[in-house]
């Protein structure tokens, strides 16, 4: 399609902002258009500046523009540098995030959608009440059937655009035997006779609406003369639908993405989006954006290097716009275990404070909330300010706060704040009434509301369901108690998180959350076994809360890679690159390539969030409960261009391959290294019994090469290397 002139001719101010493929992005005429932008080439400013250009070359009035954003920040943020380019405040603009838009077409036309002018968008405490009334009236059981995971499957529905009666079989569950569609389809009954939507209805809604009322789309395409579409890769099906819809007028549509950066499937996000683009728009031009500002020519060659790795991409390939001036190769730093890590770690942030290096500027990304437990346990130790961006610190979250508070009712049972906590966690009928009588009952006989319960129960002061429920909490808590002297804290505070139905809580919840609370309950189980008693990590817990500090000032940044994207940092520690972590076992025994492919762009985010260097480490152990395990190497290590690679550490704890031969080091370990074991000169048998440092005794059950299979004591079957254990 040929572009039509532009109503003035280039604006020097503009484009002297932009380089040769930036300006040739800004300057596209009319058309379908894909800006494929690398992790720092100026996608923001090239989405913005073409904004201002439609402005002030007159193609389009404010009102004609339609510009769509994930977030209110960068719907905020684009609407004042658009200001700051025309030199003045902009009325009239259609620029916001997808649901504030979908709500304003609503707002227009309430009565087309079944419901009236004014309509309640309901917050999700809300939506969950008049859920569980729906459920309730249909006579379900909601402690069997839980609300949250009912709303999960109906909220999925939303976001691939699908109202009640187009919820095929195929996409059916099989929630409280296969009725979820039919109370999919009475809970949008009830919010249109309260007029009220949900979040996920704000697009369904206006998607039906336009697809339903053809008038109504012909007006929208005759006021939205273009389109642009920020983070393109993360939409999903119902926001691909409504922008489609949107773009069959005057098929003005820029859209703005990477497909090396689409991390988000988890949450609805489909890469397909943005990989047919070219076939759902016929004659689509598509500009590659690949001068990195961010980042050295090193860090840059080696997540090209990784990410060419993944079959289902558009392609390009990252350039360094700093010049090909020498930076740091990326450091892969192999350790002993998951301590060790954390040392090496803190120990180089240390070094880097006293080099005069801000610590705003430093970054520690891992792939799992749990992980983050063990870096924040080192910078504690070493006095090093920092904050979780995007997250609650590890004793903060409120899985964990709810399992301290067992322990804490474990080793004291005149605990009352941490009893009134996890009385009714998991639910047990528990109610404000209930504890209402049960808190009379403690003051009335000044005795604790543990004891007070038990006396009501065995009174008959409280009756039915309540009081079997309080007699097996109670009797639960009796028999732990005498369980944690013959078995230890470790194994007794895992049998209470499960025998309490506490664990069971999280397995039944279907929300994205809960697989990570799941995890971080292993992780407060493994914390304990660095304790002798279960006092001693209570004393710890409440040392380390009572540092906490306001997240002010210079300090290191720690967070999730999820969490990382779109933030930059000087330099980037990117700990725990091991097969199970990362990527995530989940991931390889469920995804496929689909799933690995998406760790992968994972690992690109990660490495692309380095300005001057990133430092990758992996452990050869690492601790799972109270036992330790062999870990392997994440296979993205393999496939990180050599050449751009700097390999540390104990790089002897793993076979050799093409991508990492094995080293020999000629210098002195650091510090929070010990020195690599040689090859054994002798070979150990099958029936041989031996000591391994972390797993202690065992006896050798299999062989091949130089590893061994190792029945050990403790620690149960093990495959390991022979150079580190000794014969017993």
């Amino acid at each position: 399609m040929e572009s039509s002139a532009p109503a003035t001719g280039p604006i020097p101010e503009i484009d002297a902002l932009l380089n040769p493929v930036q300006r040739d992005a800004v300057h596209h005429g009319d058309g379908p258009l894909l800006v494929l932008a690398g992790a720092g080439t100026g996608k923001t400013r090239v989405l913005t500046t073409r904004f201002a250009h439609l402005l002030l070359t007159r193609r389009a009035f404010p009102g004609q523009v339609l510009a769509v954003t994930f977030t209110n920040k960068a719907a905020r943020e684009m609407r004042e540098r658009v200001a700051g380019l025309l030199g003045q405040p902009v009325e009239g603009l259609w620029l916001g995030t997808f649901h504030a838009l979908a709500a304003r077409m609503l707002r227009g036309h309430a009565e087309l959608v079944g419901r009236r002018p004014g309509f309640t968008i309901l917050d999700t405490d809300d939506q969950l009440r008049l859920l569980k009334q729906v459920m309730q009236a249909e006579g379900l059981d909601t402690k069997r059937f839980p609300p949250p995971v009912l709303m999960g499957i109906i909220q999925r529905w939303k976001d691939r655009g699908l109202l009640p009666e187009r919820v095929t079989p195929a996409e059916d569950s099989d929630f409280a035997s296969g009725r979820a569609r039919a109370l999919y389809a009475l809970y949008q009954q009830r919010l249109a006779a309260v007029n009220a939507v949900d979040f996920g209805d704000l697009l369904l809604l206006a998607t039906e609406l336009l697809r339903t009322h053809p008038d109504i789309l012909a007006r929208y395409h005759r006021q939205f003369r273009y389109i642009l579409v920020d983070e393109y890769q993360d939409t999903n099906l119902v926001q691909y639908l409504w922008l489609r819809l949107l773009a069959q007028g005057h098929r003005n549509i820029c859209c703005v993405g990477d497909d090396d950066q689409s991390i988000y499937s988890w949450r609805g996000a489909e890469i397909e989006n943005i990989l047919r683009f070219e076939r759902d728009f016929e004659g689509a031009r598509v500009v590659r954006l690949e001068r990195n500002y961010r980042s050295t020519a090193p860090i840059l060659a080696a997540a090209s290097g990784l990410i060419a790795h993944n079959e289902g991409r558009l392609g390009k390939t990252l350039r360094s716009g700093l010049g090909d001036a020498a930076g740091e190769k990326i450091s892969v730093v192999a350790l002993w275990d998951s301590d060790e890590e954390a040392r090496m770690v803190g120990g180089r942030i240390e070094a880097l404070r006293a080099a005069g290096e801000a610590l705003g500027d430093i970054a520690i990304l891992v792939r799992a909330g749990f992980q983050t437990r063990a870096f924040e346990e080192r910078l504690i130790t070493l006095g090093i300010p920092y904050r979780i961006i995007g997250g609650l610190r590890f004793y903060e979250r409120a899985e964990i706060r709810d399992a301290i508070a067992y322990a804490r009712v474990l080793v004291q049972p005149a605990d009352d704040l941490a009893f009134e906590r996890i009385v009714n966690i998991p639910k047990r009928g528990v109610g404000e009434g209930a504890l209402r009588t049960i808190t009379q009952r403690a003051r009335a006989d000044a005795i604790p509301l543990a004891e007070a319960a038990h006396r009501l129960v065995a009174e008959g002061g409280v009756r039915g369901k309540l009081r079997d429920a309080l007699r097996e909490l109670l009797a639960g808590f009796e028999a732990w108690r005498a369980m944690l002297p013959q078995e230890g804290h470790v194994v007794t505070m895992q049998t209470v998180l499960d025998a309490s139905g506490y664990t069971g809580m999280w397995q039944a919840d279907s929300s994205p959350e809960a697989p990570g609370r799941l995890e971080n309950l292993k992780e407060f189980i493994r914390a304990l076994s660095d304790f002798d008693t279960l006092p001693a990590f209570l004393d710890h817990v409440s040392l380390v809360m009572e540092n906490e500090e306001n997240a002010e000032g210079d300090r290191v940044n720690l967070m999730t890679l999820h969490a990382a994207k779109g933030l930059e940092f000087d330099t980037v520690f990117l700990p725990g690159w091991e097969d199970g972590i990362f990527p995530s076992q989940r991931t390889m025994d469920e995804s496929g390539t689909k799933g690995l492919e998406e760790e992968r762009r994972l690992a690109y985010v990660g490495l692309t969030r380095a300005r001057r260097r990133a430092i990758v480490s992996h452990a050869a152990n690492r601790r799972i409960y109270a036992n330790w395990q062999v870990s392997m190497p994440s296979r993205f290590l393999d496939e990180l261009p050599e050449e751009h690679v700097q390999l540390e550490g104990r790089q002897d704890g793993r076979a050799p391959s093409a991508g990492f031969p094995l080293i020999a080091r000629s210098r002195q370990p650091a510090a929070w290294e010990t020195a690599p074991r040689p090859p054994r000169a002798d070979s150990i048998p099958v029936g041989c019994r031996v000591f391994h440092e972390k797993f202690g005794y065992g006896t050798v059950t299999a062989t091949e090469d130089d590893r061994l299979e190792i029945d050990f004591e403790k620690a149960g079957s093990k495959r390991v290397l022979d150079r580190f254990v000794a014969r017993a």
